[in-house]
């Protein structure tokens, strides 16, 4: 009698937990799936997650602000006057120059932001989901722009603290930080595409500034081309940082010439369509 008193042990969790389980098949099958999120949503929450790491690593804004503004008190207050017989002409003449540089250094981080998330497996949670697969990319880019404007805009109000007056003024000064910003969105691409062929985010790191310091010291950003020796001279005036720098210097003066403006944009174009397809297409095989 005692032994058919007593209940197995398995049995009753048996009983239990079938109708759970039919239930919860019951109410998933009888729930409507979700809709898919757009490309446009997505790629903005995937900006966000890029905002949200700026906020919980505030240290990562050092470079888009610390840094542009160490180059202008040195270059404006040691170099100055030997470059441009006074502090003052040199400032006019460098703080246009220096809001395409501080902005240009920034884009080499969006190389190393992408490789950090492919050597530590974010990438592969990202294809996992129903997303458009390069959401995460165009995501990451967006919010980049806000550390470019950002970078531009410590550069701007510095500039006028230290007496800088844009002729164009306020809107002189908008447009000259869009255009760059505009730029950069261009060239960030290219490091996004390095950020996907190199194996550690130190090895993006260093290479990206072996190529943008070059290009950024070798142009009409810090000095006038007339200046400098013939073949310097040569490859200053056909490199597009030079041109991009002297179309910001004339949207905040207001003499900006239209072809410059319209190179700018153009090789952004071609930037964004070349590397922006490389750069999907190692996403993909990754």
């Amino acid at each position: 009698m005692t032994t058919t008193a007593t209940p197995t042990t398995s049995a009753p969790v048996e009983t239990g937990a079938s109708p759970d389980r039919a239930a919860v098949r019951l109410a998933i099958s009888s729930t409507p799936r979700p809709p898919v999120p757009g490309r446009v949503s997505t790629a903005l929450t995937f900006g966000w997650r890029g905002m949200l790491k700026v906020k919980h690593v505030p240290e990562q804004l050092l470079d888009a602000t610390v840094t542009p503004v160490m180059f202008v008190l040195m270059f404006t207050y040691l170099f100055g006057g030997a470059v441009a017989g006074s502090t003052g002409q040199y400032r006019d003449y460098l703080i246009p120059g220096i809001l395409v540089m501080s902005v240009l250094f920034t884009t080499v981080y969006s190389g190393v932001a992408l490789n950090t998330d492919v050597t530590k497996g974010v990438v592969d949670r990202f294809r996992s989901l129903p997303i458009w697969r390069p959401a995460p990319l165009v995501g990451s880019l967006l919010g980049d722009t806000v550390r470019y404007v950002i970078a531009g805009t410590v550069i701007i109000v510095l500039g006028v603290a230290l007496g800088y007056r844009p002729g164009a003024g306020v809107v002189g000064a908008v447009a000259a930080l869009a255009l760059v910003v505009v730029f950069s969105f261009g060239l960030s691409w290219v490091f996004t595409t390095l950020g996907l062929l190199l194996r550690s985010p130190s090895a993006v790191l260093n290479s990206g500034f072996m190529a943008i310091f070059p290009l950024t010291f070798l142009s009409n950003i810090f000095v006038e081309p007339a200046t400098l020796p013939g073949p310097l001279k040569a490859f200053v005036d056909v490199n597009p940082i030079s041109t991009l720098a002297t179309a910001s210097r004339g949207l905040m003066e207001g003499n900006a010439r239209v072809g410059d403006v319209v190179e700018v944009l153009a090789v952004a174009a071609g930037l964004t369509l070349v590397f922006a397809t490389l750069t999907v297409r190692l996403y993909r095989s990754r």
